[in-house]
């Protein structure tokens, strides 16, 4: 058995975590950081928790205080937080699970432009890995930080990773076009998420500027041979759903590329992995089917007449897109079967 500290607690993502840890064989709930409710039980804040993990009392977010007695800590923070406030001192008490974005992306200088804020110091950037064990899973096995992935950026890189590994499609002109539940948007009060104005309407936002774009990029870039630049065209959308994300991609195929060398090159990819679930033509993934599940849904079709091909992704925001995803890099970093707490199964009818 090993203690856990969730910094953030609170939020949707840290409250996720908080049910699934308390369901792990071998996880331990013993420090839960909230700064704006410290004194007060967690079931106060969310009582849909009942005990043990509902009775727990709440401190602040203090990670230098829970790095002292966990053995793994989540943050789950606003960015720029942990970057100005994790050092070499704390992972060498605690394995750091940061499901900010803080220490996704590799160049300091991109975190600045699309973040607006100062990034965190190098030394602590070339410890960290990119917490997509589908991709990463060797680094994150000897890792002390690990860079829990976005939601947009799960289901868009899981979705055309394959393909641009294995050189089928073009690197230039391709479109992800996503949507997301409100949940995505976090818990802190916004006029965009109140009901009135989330409730019966679907809008495109940060258009062109969203911060995911970067992290999709640099991965993407990675598996290309060379890592050779990719540039892609991100455009996020709010629904009127609590959790879910659908990713619709569109790239050029190569010349000569089939149907035959798409499906080998995911089952190439994914025919092993438990959280990947590659669905027919003929019923591509939906939200419903990956709610609470760790899952992440991918569906295909090429356009003969386009030379295109679409690729359709789907995962829960909250599990694959944030919490489970961080459970499965914990499992992997601690030696537990990947699969410890986390269900590949979705919780059907909602």
């Amino acid at each position: 058995m090993f203690s856990v500290g969730i910094i953030g607690i609170t939020g949707y993502a840290g409250v996720q975590l908080a049910h699934m840890v308390a369901r792990h064989h071998h996880a331990r709930l013993t420090y839960a950081g909230s700064h704006s409710h410290a004194g007060r039980k967690l079931k106060d804040i969310h009582p849909h928790l009942a005990s043990p993990e509902g009775d727990i009392l709440l401190q602040d977010d203090d990670i230098q205080t829970a790095a002292a007695s966990c053995d793994v800590i989540f943050l789950a923070l606003p960015a720029g937080i942990a970057a100005g406030t994790l050092n070499e001192d704390i992972l060498k008490k605690t394995v750091v699970i940061d499901l900010g974005a803080d220490f996704r992306l590799r160049d300091r200088a991109v975190y600045e432009a699309w973040y607006k804020k100062l990034a965190a110091p190098s030394a602590l950037l070339e410890k960290a890995v990119y917490g997509l064990v589908e991709l990463h899973r060797d680094e994150i096995r000897n890792s002390r930080l690990i860079a829990n992935p976005g939601c947009y950026t799960t289901c868009s890189i899981l979705s055309l990773h394959p393909l641009l590994k294995q050189g089928l499609i073009e690197p230039e002109g391709i479109i992800i076009d996503a949507k997301s539940g409100v949940s995505g948007a976090g818990r802190e009060l916004s006029i965009d998420t109140q009901f009135c104005e989330a409730n019966e309407s679907v809008k495109a936002y940060g258009v062109a500027v969203h911060r995911h774009t970067p992290e999709i990029e640099q991965e993407l870039g990675f598996a290309r041979q060379g890592g050779q630049p990719v540039i892609v065209q991100f455009t996020p959308h709010l629904i009127p759903m609590d959790r879910g994300i659908l990713t619709t991609c569109y790239a050029s195929l190569k010349a000569g590329v089939n149907a035959s060398s798409v499906a080998a090159a995911y089952e190439d990819a994914y025919g092993k992995e438990k959280f990947i679930g590659m669905r027919p033509s003929s019923s591509l993934p939906q939200t419903r089917w990956v709610k609470g599940s760790n899952r992440c849904d991918i569906g295909w079709v090429i356009d003969e007449r386009t030379g295109r091909i679409i690729v359709v992704g789907a995962l829960d925001n909250l599990v694959k897109g944030a919490a489970g995803q961080a459970l499965q890099n914990m499992n992997v970093v601690m030696g537990c079967d990947e699969d410890t707490g986390l269900s590949a199964s979705g919780i059907f009818p909602i």
